[in-house]
């Protein structure tokens, strides 16, 4: 990859419901509010929840197809299409990278709702080449943070480092007619935004030890997103809020960038 003189800034988005997608809401709008104000990067790296793996392997294909992991929505999120490049020059030096941790390059994936609902509203005209890197399962989140450490050099490239998750995310805790957010995943998400914020690994990477760290991620499928975004942190650089919110109850919204 080509050496950039900036350094690219990275985020983490709070994906939420694939309807975001389509629907022009707070979340939807902020997206695309942040990404005017930036550089176009020269590639995105994206970690979304929805590709969770044993192993870890990163698309390498010409053109990405667009999946739809999902059911129950209506047609017209059926009908969306994310026709992005890909690049295998970017899944190549992920691999690189990645060093003595073994990176599969895969060219079966594509990409999926974790990845596209977001993307749309970034990147509207499908026009940056995107390749997604799996999340490994197997692996604890202090793992996760050792390897972004090591993709941080892509940022000097271009490349815009996105992960799409949920801060907290617990489907037996929805409660879309909740008048007021759970008490517990706001104390979770604020206690989290407070460990980025301030530059702190050890909250972020021992999650599961927090008040209600097993209640706000039962699965770590979509809190692993962001930290690889957490650990791309800088000297220098602040953590930003693009939105932050509460939906269906306890679905904690939150987004933030890396500058």
């Amino acid at each position: 990859m080509a050496e950039s003189a900036r350094v690219t800034p990275a985020a983490f988005f709070g994906h939420g419901t694939p309807m975001n997608a389509i629907e022009v809401n707070r979340y939807s709008s902020a997206w695309r509010e942040f990404a005017a104000g930036i550089e176009r990067p020269s590639a995105v790296l994206m970690v979304s929840a929805h590709w969770f793996t044993r192993g870890s392997a990163v698309t390498s294909m010409a053109s990405p197809r667009t999946i739809h992991d999902f059911g129950g929505f209506p047609d017209d999120l059926f009908a969306v299409q994310y026709p992005a490049p890909g690049s295998v020059e970017l899944a190549q030096r992920v691999v690189d990278l990645a060093g003595d941790v073994p990176v599969m390059l895969d060219d079966s994936w594509g990409l999926d709702h974790g990845a596209w609902s977001v993307l749309v509203h970034l990147f509207p005209d499908a026009d940056v080449p995107v390749v997604q890197l799996s999340i490994d399962g197997t692996k604890p989140a202090r793992w996760h943070w050792d390897l972004a450490r090591r993709l941080a050099p892509l940022r000097d490239e271009g490349v815009m480092i996105l992960g799409s998750g949920n801060i907290t995310h617990n489907f037996r805790e929805l409660n879309p007619g909740a008048a007021e957010p759970a008490a517990w995943a706001t104390a979770f998400d604020d206690t989290i935004w407070s460990a980025v914020q301030a530059d702190q690994r050890a909250p972020i990477v021992d999650y599961l030890e927090l008040p209600d760290g097993h209640r706000a991620a039962p699965t770590a499928d979509h809190y692993l997103p962001l930290v690889y975004v957490a650990a791309l942190r800088r000297q220098g650089e602040s953590a930003h809020e693009v939105v932050s919110g509460m939906d269906l109850g306890s679905f904690s919204m939150r987004s933030f960038s890396l500058s």
